[in-house]
């Protein structure tokens, strides 16, 4: 049997920072996880470069049951403070949009950070180990019942993630664990993933694949909904790209959403406007605004002739097609699942979590971080930066607790 002070569950991004704050501050630490490769996630993230945090990343770029839980953890580790460590180790880095930082290096620069944090913390790594149990005696000590044998310690932090991208590993480890805590979970989905529709709908759509450009996208009330401003991706099944993966995270089954073609213009004035100085084809004057291939497929579904002149079409017919542009509402059939979700919005319930340490208020000395909570950051880094600062924040919480346990 091997006896440690913190175990942690999952190498990834939260569970190496955790096992790493915690090690370099004495604590004899033992870092687990089933995979027989480190941080999957990170490794494919970004395109390869690891869009690793977000500048001006926020409470309010997060989506959760309890919206107030990530304040405390974030506001105690920010960008800036990534930033600092990744200097430390020599990485270099690049803003490439709205704020979000990308390794100049590939992805695996960020993963040799962590390891070597971890190394410098004298963290012990177990990989790859399958735990098949947790077992929680009188004494407040965890045993983890692994293949290898029973692993002991006075701490346990479960970092495993959520569903997305079963295929390079992820379980429902850390929901299962938690339900066997007494803790409740919010109901899971992928989030930002791109959007499917009934073959029928989008069969006069399917053959634009591949077709992007910039929109505004929007759904659900003022309440519960969002509106994002950013590129769209046409495929043969639906609607991706980062507007898309951004709105999906707010979309519920059977709601429609609304898409501005033209975000930067009123398309019905522009029409009419048009009306009177032009003599040009209709098709032409949208290809301008539009690619070329969805002006044309865009006017044969609404009954209208490409090379109708826009001076001769009546004021009625342009408004209609002004507002379609203005106001496209599409409904999905659902989307592409967890196979292709960046993260899994929901997980388990923060109200049964201190937003200070990101202990359970059931069981004392049992830590849940990163990806297994109800805590989802918009696409471009944000998820990343929760998973450093609730990390850090775990990993500084049990180490002290550790020393009075």
């Amino acid at each position: 049997m091997e006896s440690f002070d913190i175990a942690v569950i999952g190498a990834g991004a939260a569970g190496m920072m955790c096992a790493a704050v915690a090690g370099q501050l004495g604590r004899r630490v033992v870092l687990i996880d089933h995979s027989q490769r480190l941080a999957e996630k990170i490794r494919i993230s970004g395109g390869g470069r690891c869009n690793f945090t977000n500048l001006y990343a926020g409470p309010a770029n997060f989506l959760s049951a309890n919206p107030h839980f990530c304040r405390s953890a974030l506001a105690r580790y920010t960008p800036r403070d990534f930033m600092a460590l990744l200097k430390r180790h020599h990485v270099t880095w690049h803003e490439k949009h709205k704020g979000q930082l990308f390794c100049d290096q590939s992805s695996d620069a960020v993963i040799n950070v962590l390891k070597n944090e971890c190394d410098a913390g004298r963290v012990a790594w177990r990989t790859p180990l399958a735990v098949e149990q947790v077992r929680h005696d009188a004494e407040g000590r965890f045993t983890l019942d692994t293949h290898s044998g029973p692993i002991t310690a006075r701490a346990l932090v479960v970092a495993t993630g959520g569903l997305s991208i079963p295929k390079i590993g992820a379980t429902d480890f850390a929901y299962r664990l938690a339900k066997q805590f007494g803790h409740k979970l919010i109901d899971t989905r992928p989030a930002l993933v791109p959007l499917t529709f009934a073959p029928a709908d989008w069969e006069p759509f399917s053959a634009l694949s591949g077709v992007s450009l910039e929109v505004q996208l929007a759904t659900g009330s003022k309440k519960t909904g969002a509106e994002f401003n950013e590129d769209l991706l046409l495929t043969h099944r639906g609607l991706s790209g980062p507007g898309v993966l951004q709105i999906s995270s707010y979309w519920q089954p059977g709601e429609p959403i609304q898409i501005n073609l033209l975000p930067e213009q009123d398309a019905t004035s522009a029409l009419l406007e048009a009306k009177t100085g032009t003599r040009r084809q209709i098709a032409n004057l949208l290809s301008e605004w539009v690619p070329q291939r969805l002006a044309h497929v865009w006017l044969e579904t609404h009954q209208i002739p490409a090379e109708a002149r826009v001076a001769d079409l009546p004021d009625k017919t342009l408004r209609r097609v002004g507002e379609a542009l203005s106001r496209w509402t599409l409904t999905p059939n659902g989307t592409e699942g967890y196979r292709k979700a960046e993260v899994t919005r929901g997980g388990i319930d923060t109200r049964e979590l201190s937003s200070a340490t990101m202990m359970s208020a059931r069981t004392p000395g049992l830590y849940f971080i990163g990806e297994a909570v109800d805590v989802t950051g918009w696409l471009g880094g944000y998820n990343f930066q929760w998973a450093w600062a609730s990390g850090v924040a775990a990993g500084q919480a049990c180490a002290e607790y550790v020393l009075g346990a």
